[in-house]
């Protein structure tokens, strides 16, 4: 077996001190990825749960509702306030447009 290694004393503590600071380097970055995943679990933990259904507000006195969505519609805006199933099918009752992307109306088993 070929030794690659330097056969001088000098070198070899040197070279150890440079894989210790390497060790310490990676020994730092492990420490600061579990951190960060421990951090994003408790975040997925601690986020509320996803309403079923969603009435994006409009703008203005009052906020009036503009249209409704199904919780997780990615067309929804940030003007928004969750809906239980009979007020999300009153709404549409009353007039409220339905998201044509997500079709809450269709969920509900609301019928034009």
């Amino acid at each position: 077996m070929s030794d690659d290694l330097p056969p001088d004393l000098p070198r070899l503590q040197a070279l150890r001190v440079w894989h210790a600071l390497w060790l310490e380097r990676i020994d730092r970055k492990i420490a600061a990825l579990r951190v960060r995943e421990a951090e994003r679990q408790r975040g997925e933990r601690a986020r509320p749960p996803v309403p079923e259904w969603i009435v994006e507000l409009g703008i203005g006195d009052g906020r009036p509702p503009v249209e409704l969505h199904t919780g997780g519609c990615y067309a929804a805006g940030k003007r928004r306030r969750p809906v239980s199933d009979e007020e999300a099918r009153r709404l549409l009752a009353s007039g409220l447009r339905a998201c044509t992307h997500c079709e809450p109306a269709h969920k509900l088993g609301v019928l034009d």
